[in-house]
């Protein structure tokens, strides 16, 4: 119903925002990816998905469509709703969620605060076809990218580094330079940790 909101950002918290169009203030609830790329300046343009349930009707907003597309794939999953889905937008980027999904990594997608091993096996079963169409993701790339990613992070490890802040490093590396090899992963992490 409605789809973007164009006004002045009138009030800015990490969950929500409200955005005021021609004198309406609309309170739409946000992830934290939003928040943080939110412009400096009063205009903006939100894109939103309207939530309706018995009790309540929820506006939630998205700094672009790509972010609102995850999220209503996500809500499609039997057991996420639209809070749980917000959580995972909040905790790891629309691209994080894209890997995790087409890569089957369940302990990423575990990782997020209120998604167990089911509803994160779920989310793998029921979107991975999605997200490789939707997004034109290359899943020979991603499975080879996980598995260096995973034996360059359980190398760091032995080495006594600690797995968060490895995973960030790497990542990072990753984003660099997509098709690196394990060696370099743990070179290059090496320098940076």
């Amino acid at each position: 119903m409605i789809t973007q909101i164009r006004g002045r950002l009138v009030e800015k918290n990490p969950t929500y925002v409200v955005v005021d169009c021609n004198g309406v203030g609309y309170l739409l609830h946000i992830s934290l990816n939003t928040f943080s790329l939110l412009p400096e300046n009063e205009n903006i343009v939100l894109y939103t998905h309207l939530s309706i349930r018995e009790d309540a009707h929820t506006l939630f907003g998205f700094i672009n469509k790509t972010e609102r597309e995850i999220f209503r794939l996500l809500v499609s999953v039997s057991g996420v709703g639209p809070s749980i889905a917000r959580t995972m937008l909040s905790s790891m980027t629309s691209e994080e969620i894209q890997q995790a999904i087409a890569s089957e990594d369940v302990k990423l997608i575990q990782s997020v605060k209120g998604i167990g091993v089911k509803t994160a096996q779920r989310v793998i079963v029921d979107l991975k076809d999605k997200i490789l169409k939707t997004f034109d993701l290359d899943e020979v790339s991603l499975k080879q990218n996980n598995t260096n990613k995973e034996e360059a992070l359980s190398a760091l490890e032995v080495l006594g580094f600690a797995r968060k802040q490895a995973d960030k490093v790497v990542n990072n590396i990753l984003k660099v330079t997509p098709e690196a090899t394990v060696e370099e992963l743990i070179k290059q992490a090496l320098k940076n940790l």
